[in-house]
């Protein structure tokens, strides 16, 4: 194991055992992870230059964990709550469609899957969990690009609409067009705008606030999603994207 290794581990367990103990001082620290105080003490160094921890204060230095721990922590529930609601759907949607159903949250200035129910076709849509995938390409970051203003999507985009095939839209007035109709419809497309033999639908997933961060989606190749199934299957991408908004607390405003 290299030098940095060691270090970075050094600094993760000295974090844990700040997390359980604190608040908690390095003699303490180094007798708990039998550790040298010299090795406790420059990762108590780095999480604080880090933002992790900071001292609580007191005369004899100790340290406590900061909100940064806690506004990540946060985000893991809320990635967690989403997918234990959706998952179960996800299922019904594999078992109703035969394709492959995937869930998207939106991390930046991409949509990354944590959460997908593979197709038993040989041949299939193929993306691994934590995969990234770009917001104007695909139709998991459209869904979530929809429900914002055209000033945070050019935020979130940056000056540019990247090509990524001959289909992918990068004209600005084009792409504004295209957020209206899915926020119409219920439901966004991608018929090979990212990877040309690849076709989706999503649906957006409201949470209890009504903020959207969160989208449903078919994927399959594209010889098996036509026009005319891409809107079955977005009526049905729809309903289910709803039935997990609903499940986190959202309730729909009156038409």
């Amino acid at each position: 194991m290299s030098e940095g290794m060691r270090t970075v581990l050094a600094a993760f367990r000295v974090l844990e055992e700040v997390a359980f103990t604190q608040p908690a001082g390095v003699g303490e620290l180094a007798r708990k992870l039998r550790m040298p105080k010299t090795t406790v003490q420059r990762a108590l160094q780095t999480l604080w230059t880090a933002g992790w921890i900071c001292p609580d204060g007191t005369e004899k230095t100790r340290w406590v964990l900061t909100t940064r721990a806690l506004h990540i922590g946060q985000h893991a529930v809320a990635d967690l709550s989403v997918r234990d609601a959706a998952l179960p759907i996800m299922r019904e949607l594999r078992k109703e469609t035969g394709e492959t159903a995937h869930l998207m949250v939106l991390e930046g200035e991409r949509a990354v899957l944590i959460e997908k129910v593979e197709t038993d076709h040989p041949i299939r849509a193929v993306i691994t969990l934590g995969s990234a995938v770009p917001l104007h390409g695909s139709s998991n970051g459209k869904a979530m690009l929809a429900h914002r203003t055209q000033e945070e999507v050019r935020t979130l985009l940056g000056e540019k609409l990247v090509r990524h095939t001959d289909a992918t839209i990068v004209e600005w007035d084009t792409f504004f067009a295209e957020l209206t109709a899915v926020r119409e419809r219920g439901y966004a497309t991608n018929v090979g705008e990212w990877r040309t033999d690849i076709s989706a639908v999503a649906s957006p997933i409201f949470d209890h606030e009504g903020v959207v961060s969160a989208s449903l989606s078919i994927s399959a190749p594209g010889s098996r999603m036509p026009a005319g199934l891409r809107e079955r299957y977005g009526a049905l991408i729809t309903e289910a994207a709803q039935r997990v908004s609903a499940t986190l607390g959202y309730r729909r405003p009156p038409a």
